[in-house]
C-alpha cells in the first residue's frame, strides 16, 4: 500500500487518542499480508500499566480478525516517536519477514526501516518451537 494513504489513516487515528495524562496523540495504520488495513490510537489509563499504545491497538484489531501477518506499519506522532519496547515485542509476534516500519511526524518527515533493523535479535515464536 501507498505510504501516503497509511500516513493519512494513522494521522486520522491519532485524533481519536484518549490521552488525558501525557497529552500525546499517537496513531497507527497497518497493512496485513492480505492487504487488509487496521488502525489504532493510544488509550491511556490512570493506572499507567493499563495504557495501551496505538500500535498494539491496531495489531490486536487485526489479529482479532485472524489477520496474523503484518506487512507494513505506520506510526504517527507529532514528534515522530518510535514504538516502545512492548509494541516492538508484539510486532515481532506477527511480523512478516519483510515487515516495513514507517515512523512519521507532523512536519512530514518519515523514517522507514525493516522490522529486523528496528529490533535485531528479536524474540519470536520461532524460539519456542522445538
Amino acid at each position: 500500500m501507498d505510504t501516503t494513504k497509511l500516513r493519512a489513516l494513522a494521522l486520522e487515528a491519532s485524533k481519536n487518542a484518549y490521552s488525558p495524562y501525557s497529552k500525546a496523540h499517537v496513531g497507527c495504520a497497518l497493512e496485513t499480508s492480505d492487504g487488509s488495513i487496521y488502525t489504532g490510537c493510544n488509550i491511556e489509563n490512570a493506572s499507567y500499566g493499563g495504557t495501551i499504545c496505538a500500535e498494539r491497538v491496531a495489531i490486536l484489531k487485526a489479529v482479532s480478525e485472524k489477520k496474523m501477518k503484518l506487512k507494513q506499519i505506520y506510526i504517527y506522532t507529532k514528534e515522530g516517536w518510535p514504538p516502545c519496547g512492548m509494541c516492538r515485542q508484539v510486532m515481532s509476534e506477527f511480523a512478516a519477514d519483510d515487515l516495513e516500519v514507517i515512523i512519521g511526524n507532523e512536519a512530514g518527515h518519515e523514517t522507514k526501516m525493516k522490522f529486523k533493523d528496528l529490533m535485531p535479535l528479536s524474540f519470536t515464536p520461532d524460539h519456542l518451537v522445538p
